[in-house]
Parts: structure tokens; sequence; C-alpha cells
């Protein structure tokens, strides 16, 4: 095993995993630099996890029946329709998913990260320089060198920055062009949770977008309605926003969606969100040319940033440290790991993203007349959008 100094930029997920992948993999010293020095695991928004993606992870050692989910069997679609409460359901597809809670995953994780590990949070990252042996990390407290430094910070990655800075300089997440907006909270705060089934996601769609609505456990032991609505901003904000808060002329649009575009039920249950629970996210395609290069590697959205249609964000961060640990087990230096790893993440990120703006096509920017469908129509529909299998049912395996 390559063994050395390893350092992670970013303390998230997709942090911890690398941390992990990075200590099982050998390395004497393993420190993790998170920039925020709140608590991570405060933060409340859902994920899903395919169950042929759970499997494989847990037989990684990544994810364990420990972890608190909530398990999912079926997808239904919906479409506004009158007074109807729910709207009118068009199809059913299966939706063998198991869904977490982002901050209490990140507690699991971050528990499973051995004592010998640093986490020094509160700790931006200033620079990253690459060097012939390895590579210097500079933050307030002064430079230090490492054998391997691994980026897992973000779409905004300040490793991928240095990796990037000579011919590749100009890689960077683009703006897609839409919003998600999200928000969170518990679920006895909605009036008859009833009508909506435990074991049910629901897809509310609309010319131009759609809503996606999934409970979450809270970590406690109760549930959060969990919801994210995909549409196009309102004329005149033609650049991503500069900030997650919905406020102004952008909250305004997100009421007016959810006003004229929802059916009631799914239209009072994101009334119920409160300002602090509601965040907006902007859409951004990107896949880095390469995973590694030289001491460098990147994981998680500093590699590949795909539309959250795919439901790839947390997943695809713990694939990636589950392939940097395969990477290294069959290798005798981080050098020799990092080339397989750059080999085996690069092709599936950039099918990862392919796939996020495929379906980003069919389910907001090109949607189709729902309310013609039914139950054959929308199966075909959906063999179109997801035509890899990677979302809906099987999936790729890395």
């Amino acid at each position: 095993m390559p063994g050395g100094r390893v350092a992670v930029v970013g303390g998230s997920v997709a942090g911890c995993a690398a941390a992990l992948a990075a200590h099982r993999s050998g390395a004497t010293e393993v420190t993790v630099y998170e920039r925020a020095a709140g608590r991570l695991a405060d933060r409340g928004v859902g994920l899903a996890v395919h169950d042929a993606r759970y499997a494989e992870l847990e037989a990684a050692g990544y994810l364990d029946a420990a972890m608190p989910y909530i398990r999912l069997s079926r997808r239904r679609w919906y479409v506004r329709e009158g007074s109807a409460l729910l709207g009118r359901p068009i199809g059913t597809l299966p939706f063998p998913f198991r869904t977490y809670n982002w901050g209490p995953l990140w507690r699991e994780l971050r528990a499973r990260v051995p004592a010998s590990v640093t986490f020094r949070t509160g700790t931006p990252v200033e620079s990253v320089t690459a060097r012939p042996d390895g590579a210097e990390l500079r933050t307030a407290s002064g430079t230090e060198r490492f054998d391997l430094v691994i980026g897992a910070d973000g779409y905004r990655s300040t490793v991928r920055t240095a990796a990037f800075a000579g011919p590749y300089a100009d890689a960077r997440p683009r703006y897609a062009g839409y919003l998600a907006w999200r928000g969170a909270f518990p679920v006895d705060r909605l009036p008859d949770p009833g009508p909506w089934d435990v074991a049910e996601c629901a897809y509310v769609v609309f010319p131009g977008g759609h809503v996606i609505v999934y409970r979450i456990p809270d970590g406690r032991g109760g549930h959060r309605a969990n919801w994210v609505l995909f549409t196009a901003p309102p004329p005149g904000h033609r650049a991503a926003p500069h900030t997650r808060e919905a406020t102004g002329p952008l909250r305004d649009h997100l009421a007016r969606v959810v006003e004229t575009r929802l059916p009631p039920y799914w239209a009072d249950l994101i009334r119920l969100t409160a300002p602090d629970e509601l965040f907006m996210q902007p859409m951004y395609d990107f896949s880095a040319p390469r995973y590694a290069i030289g001491a460098l590697a990147l994981t998680g959205d500093a590699a590949t940033v795909a539309r959250p249609h795919t439901g790839a964000g947390a997943v695809k961060a713990l694939q990636d440290a589950v392939a940097l640990e395969a990477s290294a087990a069959a290798a005798t230096t981080w050098r020799q790991a990092l080339a397989a790893y750059d080999t085996d993440r690069t092709a599936a990120g950039r099918t990862m993203a392919d796939l996020g703006r495929r379906l980003g096509r069919a389910l907001v920017e090109e949607t189709p007349d729902w309310h013609t469908m039914d139950q054959s129509a929308l199966e075909a529909f959906w063999r179109r959008a997801d035509a890899s299998g990677a979302f809906g049912g099987r999936g790729p395996r890395r």
C-alpha cells in the first residue's frame, strides 16, 4: 500500500469518505481541512441511494444498516387537475431507494473516521501547489508538504484550481440555466400526512419543471418532509444566483410556480417550509478532464457536478472513495494508484454528467405534454430519458 502523508481538503461526506479511503490505503498520516467552523451535522437536506448502489457501498464498508434511512418502493407521478388534492396520477414506476438525511449521514461517516485522522475545522485552505515529490498546502497557519492532496472541496474546489492551472485552466462548472429550490421540515407539521404514503416518492410534473417529494429520517427516530422543485428562474435572471438564499424576485417566483402549477396538497406542503429551511441550488454541469494529476486527486463535486436529477451527489462521492481505496490496494505508490483511479473515475464522471444533462432536458428544459400521458406513455418516456438505467433501475457499477 502507498503510505505517506495525505491531506484531504473538505470535510463533508466526500471528505470523510476520502479520509477513510486514505487511512485504509495505509497512509501513515491523514489530515482533513474543513473551512466551516460550525456543525456540518446540522445540514438537513435529503438524498436517495438506489438499493443496488447501497449493496455495493455496504460491501465496501462505507454504508451500513445502522445509518438511519427510510425505504421507498415506488415513484408516483402527478399532474395538477382541478381541485384534486394530490393531483391526477399519470403512472407509477418502481423506486427501490433508501433515503437519508445529509446531516445524520455525515455524522455516521464522521464517527467511522479513525481517531488517528486529524480533523481541522475552521481551517480554510488558501492554496495548493503541486511539486515533483508531492504537493504543498497553505493555510493561515503556514505551509505543509504532503505526498497526496485529495480535493473533496466541492464545485468551487481550490485543489481543482491547482490541478488545472495549465492546459485545463478553463475547466470549471457551467451554469445550466435553471434552479432547484429545496426544503425540509418535520413531517408532524403537515395537517394530514395520511394521503402521502411513507414508501412513496412523489413526482409532481408541470410544463418546464417538476417537484420531487419524499420523506427522510431526522436522525432522532422521526421523519422530515423533503422536497426539491426544479424550474427556470424568472425573466431577467440569466446568470446563476450568487447566493443560496431564496429572497426577493426569486422567492416570489417560487410562490407563483407553487400557486399556479402544483396540486393543493403539494402546494401547501411547500408553503409550510420556514424561510430558514429553504434554499436555492443553481444547476451546473461539469466533469473534470482528469481526476488525478501528479500528487493531486479530485473526488465528489470537486471532480464532477451532475445535476441532482441523477441522485449522484453523495453517492458518487462514496463511489469515488471506494475506487480510490481499490486502486491503492493494487499499487505500491500513490502515483500508481492515482493513474488507475484517474482512468476509472474520469470516464464514470463524464457518464454521470451526461446523464444529468439528459434528465434535465427531459424533466425541465424540454418537457412533454404531461397531461396526455398514461402508464405506458410514462414508461416509454422514462426509458428514453434514463437510457443507462442509472437512476430508475440498473446502475453503473462505479
